[in-house]
């Protein structure tokens, strides 16, 4: 029943692109060797991987797959003439390791990397923006299925595609065949105070999904802190699934019964200084083996 889930864990664990100095000193062979330790099939890629050749050395050794990797499109302030060649070079790298998936994010007026109220000061769109925006992604998940990949829109906290209202719009403005969703518990939850809303509502367009739990206690400190997206996720807003308050068993359930295929990502930003990597990601492991994988194969025994 579960033969088309692919189990991976992110990077940001160990080392942060948003925060170069976070993690610094997390090798790619330490990364690769603990994703090996905890028990996942593979990884996203980060902003500090190698090239190609290199990569696909250190993930034959370790029987690893790499999913997909983050790619910052600024079609609004750029224009799709630049973002296309920057997102041709991106989609053949991620052609090259055999990924499945090619990660969008709009990052025009994006405050997720500066020091602003993620709570309350988050960009909007005008009408022309999101034609333009829209526009623009049909092209990008054209380029994308060239390559084999799926475009997957990453909804972000502090970016002009957050809530469910503006995933609803940007679904609603792209097309089917080349822009797929990337669903993501922690974001949405943060954002909307609700996660199976939007689980139910686009499942048909879930191509991608990040488990991403919340502390709840820490998130409402970061709320009344009026804390950056940065400041919230080194204080510890985000953990790994089974630390928080978010319920995988439903989640995972209804992607279960939808007959869901492709990767299942465990994301959880956090500073590694404080959160081990490799100890958070065997409480991952262990949760999921323990709650998801167990309560759905052996139900009834």
């Amino acid at each position: 029943m579960t033969e088309g889930i692919i189990w991976g864990i992110a990077p940001i664990g160990w080392r942060n692109d948003d925060l170069p100095e976070i993690g610094a000193g997390n090798t790619l062979s330490h990364l690769l060797s603990d994703i090996v330790v905890a028990g996942f099939q593979g990884t996203e890629a980060g902003g500090f991987f190698p090239d190609t050749n290199v990569l696909k050395k250190e993930l034959e050794l370790r029987k690893l797959k790499i999913a997909g990797k983050w790619f910052s499109s600024y079609l609004l302030r750029d224009g799709i003439q630049t973002v296309t060649k920057s997102f041709h070079e991106h989609c053949a790298y991620l052609q090259e390791v055999n990924a499945s998936v090619a990660v969008v994010s709009e990052q025009t007026y994006s405050i997720q990397g500066i020091e602003k109220n993620v709570f309350g000061e988050k960009p909007f769109f005008t009408d022309e923006e999101w034609k333009v925006f829209t526009q623009g992604l049909n092209e990008l998940g054209k380029i994308a299925a060239e390559y084999d990949l799926h475009l997957v829109y990453h909804h972000h906290l502090g970016t002009g595609v957050q809530t469910l209202e503006e995933i609803d719009r940007l679904l609603a403005f792209t097309d089917p065949s080349y822009v797929h969703l990337l669903y993501d518990t922690g974001h949405i939850f943060v954002s909307d105070n609700d996660y199976m809303t939007l689980l139910k509502k686009h499942r048909n367009r879930i191509k991608h999904v990040h488990f991403k739990d919340v502390r709840l206690p820490t998130l409402e400190e970061c709320k009344n802190s009026k804390l950056s997206f940065l400041q919230s996720f080194l204080k510890g807003m985000f953990t790994v699934p089974g630390d928080g308050c978010i319920d995988f068993k439903e989640v995972y359930k209804y992607l279960i019964e939808t007959n869901y295929n492709g990767w299942i990502v465990i994301e959880a930003e956090q500073d590694p200084a404080i959160a081990h990597p490799l100890e958070y990601a065997l409480i991952a492991r262990k949760y999921i083996d323990e709650n998801l994988l167990k309560k759905i194969i052996y139900k009834g025994d």
